[in-house]
């Protein structure tokens, strides 16, 4: 089969594209000829070797896949041949056929396409995890999300109106900002106007955004710590911009505000049924129409250097994927 591989860390465009032996699934473990693979950040900083997870090298990148079962191993009860199903591989996404935990993998709806399927798993169990389980979100709350035109981003703002919050989003351009109003949010507002703290607190009134959902981290940290409501939860997903921010904690003190870490994958090694319970009550938010992946973009599995140098460059919105025949 074809895959994409690591050989050495490396920029995207300095992968490999090989002929591999296409694997045998073991105990516990399905194989999946692949349709679709979701493209995220982190396989980015995965190649280049700066991810906090370093798998051994030769390795193929890529996690969340969606397609049909093809071979099921030994122990393995609830799927058969040519089932539709989304899973996060164990052998890397960005290639022809992949492995994946039983654990992990789902039967699909009906109506999910597999490029949909792929792009859902990573982005909104997080969503989900964030607004559910490390904090709750109380009916006409204002929810504002940082970089709402990704993927995570949008999981956020959809999830959040799904469960009765008013959306604010952060965008970095018109079209962004256009994409996160048709998607929900009551204002847009372009983070790179020096001015959208005070905007947030114009929009809610003085008073500030209850809940913060900052997949970003750095300056957008720091200074969303100066429109969050008094009470507010601050929720840190992750650090897309780069930097790692700090906190005085005088400032959690005198707002009386939570500081709240939403680690997915963190959060499963404790809690493995999570996944499993998350992903049935994300199939009937998707049947009811409250939530729904957007792919913005599909290449092809052979063009996936040209996907991820798009996705790195901001160029994109909503889940971008890599398609197979």
């Amino acid at each position: 089969m074809k895959a994409w591989r690591v050989n050495e860390w490396c920029e995207p465009d300095q992968m490999s594209f090989e002929e591999i032996p296409t694997p045998d699934p073991g105990a516990g473990e399905i194989r999946i000829k692949n349709k679709a693979a979701a493209l995220n950040f982190y396989d980015i900083l995965l190649i280049q070797g700066k991810y906090q997870v370093k798998p051994p090298r030769p390795f193929t990148p890529g996690s969340e896949i969606a397609g049909l079962v093809d071979a099921i191993g030994e122990g393995v009860t609830g799927f058969n041949l040519g089932d539709r199903v989304q899973a996060i591989a164990s052998s890397g996404g960005f290639a022809e056929c992949s492995l994946a935990p039983a654990a992990k993998s789902f039967r699909i709806p009906d109506a999910m396409t597999f490029e949909e399927a792929a792009a859902m798993i990573v982005i909104y169990q997080t969503s989900y995890l964030a607004l559910t389980s490390r904090t709750t979100v109380r009916p006409g709350e204002w929810l504002l999300v940082h970089a709402a035109a990704g993927g995570v981003g949008l999981s956020a703002m959809q999830i959040g109106k799904a469960l009765g919050a008013r959306i604010l989003a952060t965008a970095g351009s018109e079209e962004k900002l256009q994409f996160c109003l048709s998607q929900g949010a009551e204002h847009a507002i372009n983070y790179k106007d020096g001015g959208w703290v005070d905007q947030v607190k114009r929009l809610t009134g003085g008073r500030g955004a209850d809940i913060i959902y900052d997949p970003v981290g750095g300056e957008v940290f720091e200074l969303s710590t100066k429109c969050i409501a008094p009470e507010g939860r601050l929720l840190v997903i992750g650090f897309a911009g780069g930097t790692i921010p700090s906190i005085a904690a005088n400032r959690i003190l005198l707002k009386n505000m939570s500081v709240i870490g939403a680690y997915w994958g963190g959060y499963l090694e404790h809690h493995p049924q999570y996944m499993a319970e998350t992903q049935a009550a994300l199939f009937q938010m998707y049947e009811a129409g409250q939530i729904k992946p957007v792919v913005s973009q599909a290449f092809d599995l052979k063009d996936a250097a040209m996907a991820l140098n798009a996705l790195a460059t901001r160029k994109t919105f909503a889940k971008v994927v890599l398609t197979m025949q």
